[in-house]
């Protein structure tokens, strides 16, 4: 079992230095960005709010600001989904979602009438209903999934989807049912729209923080492994979910943010956007203030002044 410990006052210098200089960027971001108000229950989150969590494969966990502090998970949900759909044998989800940048805003219905019902990738919120649906055919609970899944990887029990946020989507969330509509006209849907469209919700209002979603996360920097060493994807499996995450993992916004930080990365519009350095750690930064795409403006800019610092990148 890698090791769990928090390391607050405890930073060695180069994560220390990296970090700070991180939370330095992200300051000067300040008044920048727009909390996602078309949910009303994320509308409340502090603007100024910012955390940012490293985990490296060998173990440890390091971070500064509000790192402890819980948030709305949102779309880094379905970098979940979708690994634990593989993970359970369900590689044939790719005949029913793409693989490729869908070119437009994450919750956009244009691309699905000509292209027959197929989401363009599993990110956007078309592609992550679809596989939303094969989880739960495959588990019978695919928001129960998820959230087991994070509670274990991060050694936080109390884990869980808030309530008030996940009825506040699905109060607010026409959209996100005439895409699942839409989807099942075309046969690609198992279940009913109706519960489909709970587990979404359910999963997506999921309440983490930046400590528990890095060390979530950590499978996909460690290829494949979980924090106990079970294996639970393939190192291919593994791969092509990073090479995904790269493309497609930020919104229409995936080509600045390779630019920019050089990393695969899942950002949600609770502001939080968790990134892979394959072999050497998972990051998760914060910020609720978003930019006209949904990305995190804090949690982007803290990202590109660690690696560009650093040097880390998979460039």
């Amino acid at each position: 079992m890698l090791s769990r410990a928090p390391a607050r006052g405890n930073l060695p210098p180069e994560y220390r230095e990296l970090l700070h200089a991180a939370m330095t960027a992200a300051r000067e971001t300040a008044g920048q960005g727009r909390v996602a108000d078309y949910i009303p229950a994320l509308a409340s989150a502090d603007p100024n709010a910012f955390g940012m969590a490293l985990a490296p494969v060998e173990g440890g966990l390091y971070g500064v600001g509000d790192w402890e502090q819980p948030f709305s998970i949102q779309s880094v949900s379905k970098l979940f989904t979708l690994a634990l759909v593989l993970a359970h044998g369900g590689d044939e989800v790719w005949r029913g979602v793409g693989r490729e940048p869908s070119g437009n805003p994450f919750n956009s219905l244009v691309q699905l009438e000509t292209e027959h019902g197929i989401p363009r990738n599993p990110f956007i919120n078309a592609g992550a209903l679809v596989v939303t649906d094969r989880l739960l055919s495959l588990t019978g609970d695919a928001a129960g999934a998820v959230r087991d899944f994070l509670r274990q990887e991060s050694g936080n029990p109390l884990m869980d989807t808030d309530p008030a946020v996940a009825a506040s989507e699905a109060e607010h969330g026409h959209r996100n049912a005439a895409l699942a509509h839409f989807i099942a006209s075309h046969g690609n849907l198992e279940n009913p729209v109706e519960t489909v469209l709970d587990h979404y919700y359910a999963h997506c209002a999921i309440a983490a923080s930046c400590r528990d979603l890095a060390l979530s996360g950590c499978f996909l920097a460690r290829h494949g492994l979980r924090a106990d060493g079970s294996r639970l994807l393939s190192r291919s499996e593994a791969k092509r979910i990073n090479a995904v995450l790269l493309t497609c993992g930020t919104y229409d916004e995936a080509g600045e943010f390779a630019f920019r930080v050089g990393l695969p990365g899942k950002s949600g519009v609770g502001g939080g956007i968790l990134a892979v350095l394959p072999g050497r750690a998972a990051l998760c930064a914060w910020g609720p203030g978003l930019d006209e795409v949904g990305n995190s403006v804090a949690a982007v800019a803290a990202l590109d002044a660690l690696t560009t610092i650093s040097g880390w990148s998979i460039f």
